[in-house]
């Protein structure tokens, strides 16, 4: 036997003993892709067969095929908690992202170098602690925060004598939907702070001391080399919470309930009304299976952008 073929044997041993692993090992994985068909795949499957009927939620669903979906284009309130969900998208991703990559450049830049480790720990803990209170208990302290008779905001305002600044926070058309956007701000601001501060960890100290000595300043420093290197970890930190935001749900509930009028009313939440309020269960379908799809676009389209930018890199 010469050599080569000795080589080809062996590489069919290996890939037989290797397919041989690989069965052994799938049936480890029934559980999960049962959980996965039951859970996400089913449910998303009916949804959609919902959305192209008329259904109350009792009886037989009427098939009226693309009927909802053109009635969705006209609906100005489909249209509009739409509108307030892109606000939403633009401001709860943009602000807490900036925040959180200034916070985590100050404490890993300065916090840890001047402080120690604990101190910069405990502002870490400190900002991140908003997320791990339920989103419910939230949105409920910032309605008492809010409220316009006893609420702390004015009650500070009328303190410091800027009476004329007071008003129904949530109860005014104006500015409901900014007072939901500070709430999710001052909430998100811990999740990509940790984030940030996880991927500067593993940045290696000699592209920094390489900056040193040619003279670059901490800013320099942080902008020119600490961003970019960190670009993965910014792009899922948008994407997370874009899709986070476009779910919004419970801070309208809790808070407004959509009003004053249509002013707070998201996708999520006028889905919710159509299936459990008005009973019109195959146009709320029409409503999740929109927001759905854009979910998913939005996620293929950063999915396919940083593939990009890391083949370039």
């Amino acid at each position: 036997m010469t050599h080569k073929d000795y080589s080809h044997n062996t590489k069919i041993a290996t890939l037989k003993a290797s397919s041989s692993l690989n069965k052994g090992y799938m049936v480890f994985l029934i559980p999960g892709v049962l959980l996965f068909l039951l859970i996400i795949v089913f449910p998303l499957l009916a949804n959609i067969g919902l959305s192209f009927t008329k259904w109350s939620g009792v009886g037989t669903p009427v098939w009226v095929g693309f009927t909802n979906y053109m009635k969705a284009i006209r609906d100005s309130y489909f249209l509009t908690s739409f509108k307030n969900a892109l606000l939403l998208v633009i401001t709860v991703t943009t602000i807490p992202t900036l925040i959180g990559l200034l916070l985590a450049g100050f404490i890993f830049e300065y916090i840890l170098d001047k402080f120690g480790r604990g101190i910069a720990i405990f502002f870490r803990v400190g900002f991140y602690l908003p997320q791990i209170v339920p989103i419910v208990v939230v949105g409920i302290v910032w309605r008492w925060m809010l409220q316009p008779n006893w609420g702390v905001l004015n009650w500070s305002l009328k303190a410091v004598g800027l009476d004329t600044l007071t008003r129904s926070w949530l109860g005014d058309t104006s500015t409901a939907l900014p007072s939901i956007m500070m709430m999710m701000i001052w909430f998100q601001i811990g999740y990509p702070l940790v984030i940030f501060i996880a991927a500067l960890q593993r940045i290696d100290p000699v592209v920094y001391d390489a900056a040193d000595l040619d003279g670059a300043s901490r800013l320099q420093r942080y902008f020119y080399i600490t961003i970019p290197l960190i670009r993965p970890e910014i792009f899922v930190v948008v994407l997370t919470t874009i899709i986070y935001t476009l779910k919004t749900f419970a801070q309208v509930y809790v808070t407004t309930k959509g009003g004053p009028g249509r002013a707070t009313i998201v996708p999520s939440y006028f889905s919710y009304q159509n299936f459990f309020i008005r009973s019109r269960v195959g146009y709320g379908a029409t409503i999740t299976t929109v927001l759905t799809i854009i979910i998913g676009l939005v996620a293929i389209g950063f999915i396919r952008m940083q593939i990009k930018q890391e083949q370039e890199g």
